[in-house]
């Protein structure tokens, strides 16, 4: 078999990609899930540095389907998680993610959700904290194919700056053949709320406690009412509290 082409900086997917880091792990490890008319799915990624530093997911849901997703993105000095789904007629499919970076790391997202039938309904939730000169990246596109009426995709992409030298790469992006559909996308790039941080603060607690528990609660946004919550939860409290 011809080995797999290492991608440039031209395949729009790895822009922002660290290539000299992307080289030593490829080919990345890809899994594919398919999930029958009807049924359920559901899976939980985390990339801490302890694990594969990147990898590939394919997902098909036929007709009623439905997949909850949750990713989160941490502890490895380049993490990489691009996650391709295929909606069936009716179905539902809802990705929340959260990435934690600090020093020199690079953490990148990449997602296509192709909504193939009508009436498919897709949520994408990605919070990212950023700290000390790391990367952030998130890379998003619905695809409503000709024929899919009935659509409903949405997309809510935020970044939490912790230092100005950090940097954060988010492009929602939507991309409809058809009429009578619903899709949005947010997206917004910021600092810790500095009236937040002060009411906190006039509460007793320290500085760094009160700065600790609004980010706490950004994070957590990402992993409401998945099946694994509380281990997500703990685990990207984990890699922030390296980042802090």
């Amino acid at each position: 078999m011809t080995a797999l082409a290492l991608p440039t900086r031209k395949d729009e997917a790895y822009r922002y990609a660290d290539l000299a880091a992307l080289e030593k792990l490829w080919p990345l490890p890809a899994q594919e899930i398919r999930v029958a008319a009807g049924e359920e799915g559901a899976l939980a990624v985390v990339l801490d540095g302890g694990n594969d530093a990147a990898r590939d997911i394919s997902i098909v849901l036929e007709d009623g389907a439905s997949f909850d997703l949750r990713l989160l993105n941490a502890g490895s000095a380049y993490g990489r998680i691009a996650v391709a789904v295929r909606l069936g007629k009716g179905a539902r499919f809802h990705l929340g993610a959260a990435q934690v970076a600090g020093g020199e790391q690079v953490a990148e997202i990449v997602t296509e959700v192709t909504h193939a039938e009508p009436d498919a309904v897709s949520s994408q939730v990605v919070r990212s904290v950023l700290g000390g000169k790391a990367t952030g990246t998130y890379l998003g596109r619905v695809v409503v194919a000709r024929g899919a009426i009935g659509t409903d995709g949405e997309q809510s992409i935020r970044a939490m700056l912790l230092d100005r030298r950090a940097t954060a790469n988010a492009r929602p992006e939507l991309e409809i053949y058809a009429d009578d559909v619903k899709c949005a996308h947010g997206c917004a790039v910021g600092e810790l709320d500095a009236t937040g941080l002060f009411y906190l603060q006039s509460r007793g607690l320290p500085p760094a406690e009160a700065k600790k528990l609004m980010l706490q609660a950004f994070i957590a946004e990402a992993f409401v009412g998945a099946a694994d919550e509380e281990v997500l939860t703990d685990a990207a409290l984990k890699a922030l509290e390296a980042v802090l």
